[in-house]
């Protein structure tokens, strides 16, 4: 295997913050590139070294903050505050390999201790993504660095990497089609509900959900989670890919729809289990309904749109917020649409529970109602059903409506019994669908706006759907 031709960095190259000199033109250049990179539209103002860790003399481990300059404009979802920390592993040599893509390569450095040489994205360089699995194999701790796993678990060596390309707020490597290593881009203090809550469900036995085998942390500049190894789902194909064929080719999608219905309940009913759960009254619902409230005034002052449909979206959080009974709230995914449940081994299995990453992660691991869940896979499926010209609303709903029966049939208790709880959560839900692809996606905007249209109508509207 050719490797990148190596500069056997000393070590008072990589001291902090000696280093910094060396990076701050490459990254302000490479880092608003980046899919992962939340200050989309924001030039990068400053750089922070937060820690350095060499994991080989060619091979750095970097926690740095960006400073983004603010927009005049409402900050909307998915847009990060006035800075962020980035995890990166950067490899450092005389030259590139050839085989790296050029947007793999930051260039080459002119100034500070690294003056010379070439910087890359490690991730992209299979000898290096083969370092960290091997770290996580042997575990133990690298400076700041601690590599964990499950004992129990026997991880083979010399598993071929390989860079996952679909995503969009972390990096994943497969490794031999058997296990596959989510890197959390962006950091946050404290553990990452995508460890913490796959780890707990699989000490109730839920199957539901991969079990993480291996993770690795940092205690610099405070705790936090680095990244977890998972069993990778070899021939998985997500939810959205299957039910847009399944449209496409004019099948019916209820079945599938009614077991991922079952297996949400499932998960769930194995959070409440494993995590505490909390009876909620009025003032949460006051509470929930002022957050939306005050959601749906940020997005009319962005997305005019939305103003003629404002009465109406209100009352559903005036509703929500007038409801007295008490109800559990618990542990749920947080951001459950049809991308996040993958069909292998003849079940639904639902990942990704790192929870919306532009929220705190207070805030993710935060008790919630489980109509939450609910109401993302909802909007989900109306997604699916406007991909395409025509629209079809109509397989939607059957989607929806076996959805929720697969999901009382599991659970004990059906969502659509709850429909001031149900119609809050989805048009709080379709209000951040527009602000996002108002800011994102503009020719995606019609999606969300024929949702607003369908929630906010009353008996004998007749306000025709966009």
């Amino acid at each position: 295997m050719p490797k990148t031709e190596t500069a056997t960095i000393r070590p008072d190259r990589v001291g902090h913050p000696s280093l910094l000199p060396s990076l701050p033109g490459l990254l302000r250049e490479w880092l608003p590139c980046q899919r992962w990179f939340a200050g989309k539209g924001r030039p990068v103002t400053d750089l922070a070294l937060l820690s350095v860790t060499e994991l080989h003399p060619d091979c750095l481990h970097v926690l740095i903050r960006a400073d983004h300059a603010e927009l005049p404009a409402i900050r909307g979802p998915g847009q990060a505050p006035g800075h962020d920390c980035y995890q990166l592993l950067l490899g450092i040599g005389k030259s590139p390999s050839p085989r790296l893509s050029p947007a793999a390569v930051l260039g080459r450095v002119t100034e500070g201790p690294l003056t010379g040489l070439s910087v890359y994205d490690a991730l992209q360089e299979p000898h290096w993504a083969a370092l960290l699995l091997e770290r996580l194999r042997t575990p133990g701790t690298t400076g700041a660095l601690r590599f964990e796993r499950d004992r129990r678990v026997t991880l083979p060596a010399g598993l071929a990497p390989r860079l996952l390309e679909a995503e969009q707020s972390n990096s994943s490597l497969v490794y031999g089609d058997t296990y596959i290593l989510k890197l959390f881009r962006r950091v946050r203090p404290g553990i990452n509900p995508d460890l913490e809550v796959p780890w707990a469900l699989a000490r109730q036995g839920c199957t539901r959900v991969p079990a993480p085998v291996a993770w690795f942390r940092t205690s610099s500049p405070w705790h936090a989670t680095l990244g977890v190894l998972q069993p990778f789902l070899r021939g998985g194909v997500d939810g959205w890919t299957q039910a847009l064929e399944a449209l496409e080719d004019r099948r019916d999608f209820t079945a599938e729809a009614h077991e991922m219905g079952r297996a949400t309940a499932e998960v769930h009913l194995a959070l409440a289990a494993a995590f505490p759960v909390e009876s909620r009254g009025v003032a949460e619902s006051e509470r929930l309904a002022s957050g939306m409230v005050g959601r749906l005034r940020d997005a009319l002052h962005a997305v005019p749109e939305l103003l003629p449909y404002a009465p109406e979206l209100r009352s559903a959080f005036t509703e929500l917020a007038a409801l007295d009974t008490p109800r559990p709230a618990q542990r749920i995914h947080g951001d459950l649409h049809l991308g996040q449940v993958l069909r292998a081994e003849r079940q639904w299995h639902v990942i990704d529970f790192e929870g919306e990453p532009a929220r705190p992660l207070p805030e993710r691991r935060r008790t919630q109602c489980p109509v939450r869940d609910v109401a993302g896979m909802l909007r989900s499926f109306d997604y699916v059903a406007h991909a395409r010209r025509p629209w079809r609303p109509d397989w939607a709903l059957r989607c929806r409506e076996a959805y929720c029966a697969g999901y009382a049939a599991e659970a004990g208790w059906d969502p659509r019994e709850q429909p001031g709880l149900l119609r809050a959560y989805e048009t709080d839900r379709a209000v951040y669908e527009v602000l996002y692809e108002a800011r994102h996606r503009p020719d995606w905007l019609p999606v969300p706006m024929a949702a607003i249209a369908r929630l906010a109508e009353r008996p004998g509207s007749r306000r025709p759907i966009p």
